[in-house]
């Protein structure tokens, strides 16, 4: 089989989530596990930390694995979705597998899959483990695709939890309430493993307390030990190589620097910052000084991308991902601190989501670029322009992402700032990334 071939076969198997929505959701850890048997459960076979919440998971598990990193640890990395490649989902170091890799891991296994018919997630996981039991890393950061509970990462037993925050998200799946996504996030926790909550919330605490303790899992909420706030740039500065951040804790206060540019990472820092001491604690040897540099290469180390990250300075052209209620009010929030003659949004959206909240919070003032990521779960151009417009958001529809980028940077002064996102789909289809 060539690479193409094999990619195919995966992504046929059973389409995966991101692309097709529902319909590739499977709520069952029955072929994971019978997976992970037949290939000799390797994720028994090295350390793992386990990363899950509706926002910030992302940025939490590469800052996480970047610390790893420069701390001399052989470091895997399981995230998704992809942005551009499939080999980004698994990385060693930074590195993404081969795509020889790829093949291999289909090739020896297919005639079980084939038998076995696994989504495309769970050939992934399962890929993603026999590849670091295969590299022998030292540790590998598992970052949760959707829940918690019943998602294929589900069946390692990690060194720590981490559970960034809880929004409304995939709430067909999850719940439609605060308390039962928080539920289903907390299905990850494990007995006697230490669970780290980023943020503390008063709907989604006691589900916590009561899933921790019923686990005899010792439990901490990060943002009460660790003050974070934003240090912010003046006004109008273009050319951000990332964000300091104030932090206060019980040891003292001291400033830190990321290389993510976004404000919301101060929701992240709190969990990322107590997951280090305790892992520290259980005897990892994460120096201060393998702090500080991991922090400030997450983007150089892992290959993260697409979260507040500036393409161009003139015109001012920013991508982020964010694309629920809590992202999206974070991006609009985050707008607001940049000097600008004229504001630009290339936006595009998925169709199985309740995106009027979403629209509403958008600014009125902004230029529309309405576009759709070549998804199937891509949400039409001109029927995302529609349901815009009755919200009083004005623009004009180009469906092709690259082609909607382009005209706002043709049309843009060199005062001017371009945001694209809505949608993690449409900031993947960004050339040059």
């Amino acid at each position: 089989m060539t690479y193409r071939e094999t990619l195919d076969y995966l992504f046929n198997a059973l389409p995966m989530f991101q692309r097709v929505g529902a319909s590739a959701y499977k709520a069952d850890l029955t072929n994971t596990i019978s997976l992970c048997a037949h290939l000799g459960n390797p994720q028994d076979t090295f350390k793992t930390i386990h990363v899950a919440g509706t926002n910030g998971k992302g940025s939490t598990s590469h800052a996480l694995a970047a610390v790893f990193q420069a701390a001399g640890y052989k470091t895997g990395l399981y995230t998704s979705p992809h942005l551009r490649s499939f080999t980004e989902r698994i990385r060693i170091d930074g590195q993404e597998i081969t795509e020889d890799g790829v093949v291999e891991f289909v090739l020896n296994n297919k005639a079980f899959l084939d038998e076995l018919q696994p989504s495309f997630f769970e050939m992934t996981v399962g890929m993603a483990f026999w590849y670091f039991a295969k590299e022998a890393v030292d540790v590998a950061v598992i970052e949760v695709g959707m829940g918690g509970r019943l998602d294929s990462t589900n069946v390692i037993h990690p060194e720590l939890c981490v559970i960034t925050n809880i929004g409304y998200d995939h709430t067909q799946f999850l719940g439609n309430t605060l308390p039962l996504i928080a539920g289903e996030k907390a299905g990850i926790i494990k007995a006697g493993v230490p669970v780290v909550i980023s943020q503390s919330q008063k709907e989604t605490q006691a589900v916590f307390a009561q899933q921790a303790a019923a686990m005899q899992a010792s439990l901490v909420f990060a943002d009460q030990l660790w003050e974070v706030t934003k240090i912010q740039k003046s006004e109008g500065v273009s050319s951000d190589t990332g964000a300091n951040f104030q932090v206060r804790s019980s040891e003292g206060e001291f400033e830190l620097k990321l290389d993510l540019n976004g404000d919301y990472q101060r929701f992240n820092l709190p969990g990322i910052l107590e997951a280090v001491k305790q892992l520290r604690d259980q005897g990892w040897n994460l120096t201060d000084r393998a702090i500080k540099a991991g922090l400030e290469s997450i983007s150089e180390r892992t290959g993260l991308k697409g979260r507040w990250q500036i393409l161009q300075t003139k015109p001012l052209t920013i991508a982020d991902t964010g694309h629920n209620e809590a992202g999206i009010l974070e991006v609009v929030a985050q707008l607001k601190n940049y000097a600008y003659a004229k504001l630009w949004m290339v936006i595009g959206m998925v169709n199985d989501k309740d995106i009027s909240k979403v629209l509403g919070l958008l600014p009125l003032e902004a230029s529309y670029i309405f576009c759709q990521a070549s998804i199937p779960r891509a949400m039409d151009a001109n029927e995302l322009a529609s349901k815009a417009s009755e919200k009083g958001l004005k623009g004009q529809v180009i469906p092709k992402v690259m082609d909607a980028l382009e005209f706002a940077r043709k049309n843009a002064s060199p005062d001017d700032l371009i945001f694209i996102g809505g949608s993690t789909f449409v900031v993947a289809e960004i050339e040059n990334l």
